[in-house]
């Protein structure tokens, strides 16, 4: 079939699998041509498929040499759709991995139940021994705890008033102001229940007790904090509040691994384009001046280059791992500069559907937005036939 972008607000419900394939295989690019890291051998990442984790994915199997799992939903083509970009991703990372004579597996269903947990954990025993190295990298929106049976669903919303600011409909440029109502205590405590830290406690719960944690295991998980602009919204938010349970959990995790010579790490990242962040109001607005400002200074990163930093300068360079005052790793250090976030504020405070495209980079903004579902990369033919059909090599 011929396959266009199909958009619903912020989802493109198609994907397509060279341009995704293409995708993966510059990220692997990137990645060879940089200096050899000496990190993890063994490693899972949980949530694999796209984002930062499948940048680290990469950076792991193509830096570090590293053997791979990745736990992922499977989302396969049917005859009336395409597959999902995740899918597309990683068959072409195992395919890559393959070639370079790596040793590379998928788990795919839901990460949040048992079932997924005990296999991945039989998969690891069966065909890496033990992992080095925990990536938990799941963003959604709906969580059913495996021990209730209860479904919960996260919600985008300000805590004890309501918010207003501007918004951009990144397709169009058409910039509107949005006013959001306060959470309610269910709502908080059910977006908790989503992203915090709870479901990456039961994984490593799950690891230890299968014995297939190495003793000098480090897992990550990520997280953000952003600017001024976006704090009512995100950091002081109901999202705010799940990213502080995940920090407690991260103390945590990392006393009990420390018996083993372990750590357990929540990683500040930087803003980048990612499905999770694009239906956040506000954050695309930002994120588009703050492109800007970042390219123009020369210090931008997308995803890949972000983890590259994190394996080779924080987790596994030559010196101590640089953490803040309560114990994350940042790597968002050059977005929260000074400089940057002065211009960044100087930016939105002019910015209108009149001029967005001057002062911002919201053009850069849409085509990363199309890039992650395989669309607007550079030297694809968009106009031929491909089949939607592909394989991933390896899933258990």
């Amino acid at each position: 079939m011929i396959i266009k972008p199909r958009t619903r607000g912020f989802i493109c419900t198609t994907a397509h699998p060279v341009g995704c394939a293409k995708q993966v295989q510059q990220q692997i690019d990137y990645v060879s041509k940089q200096p050899t890291i000496h990190g993890p051998k063994n490693v899972l990442v949980i949530g694999a498929s796209t984002g930062y984790g499948l940048a680290s994915r990469v950076v792991a199997a193509f830096g570090a040499g590293a053997n791979t799992i990745g736990v992922y939903r499977p989302s396969g083509a049917t005859a009336t759709r395409t597959a999902s970009a995740g899918w597309y991703n990683s068959a072409a990372f195992e395919q890559a991995a393959e070639a370079a004579g790596l040793k590379s597996y998928s788990v795919t269903g839901d990460a949040f139940t048992d079932e997924i947990k005990a296999k991945t954990a039989n998969v690891i025993a069966e065909k890496l021994g033990k992992v080095d190295m925990v990536i938990y990298s799941v963003a959604t929106a709906r969580r059913t705890d495996p021990r209730t049976g209860e479904t919960f669903n996260s919600t985008l919303k300000p805590i004890g008033q309501s918010y207003t600011n501007k918004t951009v409909n990144f397709h169009t440029g058409e910039i509107s102001s949005v006013t959001l109502e306060p959470a309610t205590e269910q709502e908080i405590n059910d977006t908790v229940a989503v992203m915090g830290g709870d479901d990456w406690k039961l994984w490593i719960d799950t690891l230890a007790e299968a014995g297939v944690l190495a003793d000098d295991v480090v897992t990550i998980a990520f997280s953000y904090i952003g600017s001024e602009i976006t704090q009512p919204i995100y950091r002081d938010g109901t999202i705010g509040q799940a990213k502080d349970d995940l920090e407690r959990t991260a103390h945590e995790l990392d006393q009990r691994l420390n018996n083993i010579g372990g750590h357990a790490y929540v990683i500040v990242s930087k803003a980048l384009v990612t499905q999770s962040s694009s239906a956040i109001p506000v954050v695309p607005l930002y994120m588009s001046a703050l492109y800007k400002v970042m390219k123009e200074k020369g210090i931008h990163e997308g995803t890949i280059e972000q983890m590259y930093r994190l394996f080779s300068e924080r987790l596994y360079g030559p010196d101590i791992v640089p953490i803040d005052e309560k114990g994350r790793i940042r790597i968002d250090d050059w977005e929260m500069r000074e400089d940057v976030q002065e211009e960044v504020a100087k930016l939105w405070d002019l910015m209108s559907t009149d001029n967005i495209f001057d002062l911002s980079d919201l053009s850069g903004y849409r085509k990363e937005f199309f890039q992650l579902f395989g669309f607007e990369v550079d030297g694809i033919d968009y106009e031929a036939d491909v089949d939607p059909s592909v394989t991933v090599p390896n899933v258990k």
